[in-house]
């Protein structure tokens, strides 16, 4: 294969096919990279190609060029080449068998669906790797490759680090050597404590103490295979189980059991582990040790059935030979919140044997589901009793959910209530019931009747619904005085308590409670700034105007603007409103003294006697205000218009805020006047939008020539 590798290069190279050894070493030394791609490609582990190098008359040392600073094992583990390879969770790989791995192809009946437990192993952290040093349980059996810590305290002061040899023994100083093979901590203990007890009489007086711990275990080659993301050869911790193995391998593929993964060690003892009870509950008290040169072996699936709807866990699931209907619903977290208790269908594929001729080979049995509230009884899930149905490989179990709220029956409740909603109905539901579940009408609500829309019985002439006006009464009120008399805000009289009688509610029903004709809440107004009692005004009536507010307020101070009072608005993001308050007082009955709405705000600035000119002046200034002085006047005191100013667009705003523009009537123009507190900006032109007189002119004396050259052919003529 690295004949291959190198022959690849010939094109360029003019080598022959199979390169010699010598050309051989100068290609790995110039092309190291490309020839180690070749390798990785190949699919070959490293022995294999090692073999074919010599066979092919190569030196065995052929790829040391190649392998020089690098880990080519790393590179290719998930290729399934070239040895030793770090899996996920960094426990090292031996042999790689991805080979094996890649020819499998996941169970294509799963639709995407999760197999319960596997997703679990693959999510595998070197977190999960078992301990490589002390401390151990006083159970564990010593083997070759431990290293054990030795302490002696009190008379005698020593620490030995001991080495368990491969014959299983350990070389003490000067106590000699000392066979450990198999004993267990406890047995160890004991042993040294005997044996050191002809060297040192304090640890018979108890004057000195032995102290024996592990400080790195020794670890073990153990297989895995079967259907497994990862089969191969692995090197683990003496104490690594079965799950941790699994969790080295990356876990079974999707066709993997885990109920029944399967043990074997070499003096042919065998036993089995089911997994369920480690991914339902935690419990690993089952979980089998793993001893060197075991193989664990993870079996094809045998019964798979799909678990769907309403349960806690949808998944598929491995069920055994005596598990039924409970025990699946069970390992699926039970039923779900919104589960329908009443039934449970099993859509199953039937076997050859039971398809009679002319039946289709799908089949849904229809389980119903008796209510039990004895949680001691057989087969007793979640308030219902679970029949048997005996599961079949491929059956596919849906808990279907409650039907929705709006596809059963119910009945609706709007308008003046505290929580306008849909409800589920019930026989014998009366109309009080339902607006003690809207949590009782709000202030505002007439409780004089109530509409309620019915379902007609007849639709013989295009009716919808049917109109009821019921009739209600003050009993409706959930406040009460102190002497239990049912009481609310003033306004319409309500029927006395008791004369309204009961209204039962049939399924669909939709009920209007309505508001109380002109009901409203007070609500206010502010006025601020430069007036007698400034601050919140509740309106009195829809009809107010700002100048009731003012009046109210009582006047304006001798230093407020009365030109510049300004009236906010939010109803609507309105925001500043045009106003002309000396207008609004001149004619009282007119538009400028606009009606206020709830949450206005009304602001009376400070008289200042200023004008403000600013944009494309010569000189931008802030000018006393002179009665009777127009907008030339302002515009000359800031030194007139700069020579780009845009004269047309100049505007004059007002304190209040209104603004103002040149008027124009035929060939007469004139700007606003300014007042007291007033701003006013001139623009500069645009310097994108200027004429370019040097191209008019030069157009007009083409048009202008054209023109003449027409005029003397048609005189000519």
């Amino acid at each position: 294969m690295l004949a291959i590798g190198l022959g690849a290069l010939r094109p360029s190279d003019g080598l022959a096919q199979v390169p010699s050894a010598a050309e051989a070493q100068r290609l790995l030394r110039e092309n190291p990279e490309l020839v180690r791609q070749r390798l990785v490609e190949s699919g070959m582990t490293e022995a294999e190609v090692r073999a074919r190098l010599a066979s092919m008359g190569y030196p065995s040392d052929g790829l040391d060029a190649v392998m020089a600073g690098q880990n080519l094992g790393a590179a290719s583990a998930g290729a399934g080449t070239f040895g030793a390879a770090q899996s996920a969770d960094g426990l090292e790989r031996v042999e790689s068998m991805s080979g094996m791995q890649s020819a499998r192809l996941p169970d294509s009946r799963n639709g995407g669906f999760p197999i319960f437990g596997h997703d679990v192993f693959r999510r595998a952290t070197s977190q999960f790797q078992p301990l490589l040093s002390g401390p151990v349980s006083d159970d564990y059996q010593l083997g070759p490759g431990d290293r054990i810590l030795l302490i002696l305290t009190g008379e005698a002061e020593l620490a030995h680090e001991l080495g368990v040899t491969r014959d299983g023994a350990v070389i003490v100083p000067q106590v000699g050597r000392i066979s450990v093979a198999n004993l267990t901590m406890s047995e160890l203990r004991t042993l040294f404590r005997d044996r050191f007890a002809g060297f040192y009489s304090g640890i018979r007086r108890g004057t000195t103490s032995i102290n024996v711990t592990i400080t790195e275990l020794r670890t073990i080659q153990i297989y895995v295979a079967g259907e497994i993301e990862q089969p191969g050869a692995y090197q683990l911790s003496s104490v690594a189980t079965v799950t941790n193995a699994l969790y080295a391998a990356a876990g079974p593929t999707d066709l993997g059991n885990l109920r029944q993964v399967r043990i074997s060690r070499r003096d042919g003892e065998n036993s089995s582990l089911d997994l369920y009870p480690y991914l339902l509950e935690g419990d690993v008290t089952g979980d089998i040790t793993l001893e060197q040169g075991d193989v664990l072996f993870v079996p094809p699936r045998e019964r798979r059935v799909q678990l769907h709807g309403a349960v806690g866990r949808p998944a598929q699931y491995d069920i055994s030979e005596s598990e039924d209907l409970i025990d699946l619903l069970r390992a699926g977290s039970g039923f779900g919140p919104r589960a329908n208790r009443s039934r449970v269908t099993v859509y199953r594929i039937l076997r050859p044997s039971d398809r009679a001729p002319g039946l289709a080979s799908r089949l849904a049995i229809d389980l119903d589901l008796t209510a039990s509230e004895d949680p001691s009884a057989v087969n007793h899930l979640g308030g219902v009793i679970i029949p048997p149905v005996g599961l079949q490989d491929g059956d596919s179990i849906v808990v279907s959910t409650v039907v929705a709220l709006d596809q059963s029956f119910h009945v609706t409740v709007r308008g003046m209530v505290a929580e306008p909603n849909m409800f589920p109905w019930h026989e014998g539901m009366t109309l009080r019931d339902l607006v003690n579940l809207a949590r009782g009408p709000i202030v505002g609500a007439d409780l004089r009747q109530a509409e309620v829309s019915r379902l007609p019985e007849d639709r013989e002439k295009g009716e919808l619904v049917d109109r009821l006006l019921v009739p209600l009464d003050s009993s409706y009120l959930s406040q009460r005085s102190l002497d239990a008399r049912y009481v609310g805000p003033a306004g319409i009289d309500f029927p006395a308590p008791g004369t309204a009688p009961a209204f039962t509610l049939v399924p669909f029903d939709q009920v209007v409670i309505f508001r109380q004709p002109e009901f409203a809440m007070p609500q206010s107004v502010t006025i601020t700034g430069e007036i007698s009692v400034p601050g919140q005004y509740t309106l009195l009536s829809k009809n107010d105007r700002i100048l009731d507010l003012i009046a109210r307020a009582g006047s304006i101070l001798e230093n407020g603007n009365v030109e510049g009072v300004q009236l906010i608005r939010d109803e609507a993001g309105l925001g500043r409103l045009d106003l002309n308050l000396p207008a609004a007082m001149i004619d009282p009955l007119g538009i400028e003294n606009i009606l206020l709405r709830p949450g206005d705000i009304v602001n009376v600035p400070v008289y200042t006697p200023t004008v403000v000119v600013s944009g494309a002046v010569n000189s931008p200034v802030t000018v006393l205000y002179r009665e009777g002085q127009d907008f030339a006047y302002y515009i000359q005191a800031a030194g007139g218009f700069r020579g780009d100013a845009d004269k047309k667009l100049s505007s004059v705003q007002s304190a209040s805020g209104l603004t103002q523009t040149r008027s124009k009537f035929l060939l007469w123009s004139s700007y606003p006047s300014p007042t007291a507190g007033s701003a006013i900006t001139v623009p500069a032109k645009d310097p994108t939008n200027r004429i370019d007189k040097v191209a008019l002119t030069t157009g007009l004396v083409t048009i202008l020539g054209s023109m003449a050259t027409i005029f003397l052919l048609i005189v000519n003529k």
